[in-house]
């Protein structure tokens, strides 16, 4: 793993760098395998990054996009990651339906979503029960608590470690979540993270030793690449 911590004086210039670096993904992603695998997060950190895509010409149709993770609410819901994604981003953009993977909040049970989704990846990435894919790019945020994807601090989701996806909990409320292990069989991991109110868990998170129950993000080890996005605010907790 290499990481890199960059720093930003504002919320756009940090955009524009994800934007870069998203772009540079992809064209790596092309030119060794012919197709690009991203997963998206939520919250309004990426917002402006998905909306500089839409922008862009690509080749549509050699990109794969998924969830990190995701509220268990329907897609047309105003919490909806994917729905939110697709607003920004998705429909404005000439990409097959069949390349967009999101996560299904349907299932009467979250277990059996997850298990769905799960499924899905194995068939997406020609992979074996209980093997977990490689992804060429996740994008994350970081909360105030630490929690990245819905892995929040003291869940029972940050301790599976044979699943690539598992079922999270923020408040009782379920959410279907990528977990560690598969994040960190990523190619690339990019946090964005914006506002002052992150500057305590970054400095637990960057610390040389932790508790990462505590602070989940201190679990996101990836093999590839970890790339760190901070506004000034984030890093100086000013």
């Amino acid at each position: 793993m290499t990481r890199t911590i960059e720093v930003f004086p504002d919320s756009a210039t940090l955009i524009q760098r994800g934007l870069e670096i998203t772009l540079a993904c992809c064209q790596t992603a092309l030119a060794d395998r012919g197709q690009f695998s991203l997963a998206l997060a939520g919250g309004s950190t990426p917002k402006p990054l998905y909306a500089a895509l839409a922008t862009q010409d690509l080749p549509w149709e050699k990109l794969q996009v998924f969830w990190g993770d995701e509220r268990y609410v329907p897609a047309d819901h105003p919490d909806s990651n994917e729905g939110m994604a697709r607003q920004t981003w998705l429909n404005h953009v000439a990409i097959p339906p069949e390349n967009i993977h999101p996560i299904p909040t349907g299932f009467s049970d979250p277990q059996a979503a997850a298990l769905a989704y799960e499924q899905h990846l194995q068939t997406c990435f020609d992979t074996a029960f209980g093997e977990i894919a490689s992804l060429d790019l996740i994008m994350l945020g970081m909360g105030p608590d630490g929690h990245t994807a819905s892995l929040f601090p003291h869940t029972d989701a940050l301790q599976v470690r044979d699943r690539p996806i598992t079922v999270g909990n923020k408040d009782g409320q379920p959410r279907i979540t990528f977990t560690a292990p598969l994040i960190n069989q990523a190619r690339c991991v990019l946090f964005l993270v914006t506002g002052a109110n992150k500057k305590h868990a970054l400095d637990q998170i960057f610390a040389e030793t932790g508790d990462d129950l505590s602070y989940p993000a201190r679990l996101i080890q990836p093999q590839g690449q970890l790339i760190w996005l901070l506004d000034q605010a984030a890093a100086t907790g000013e």
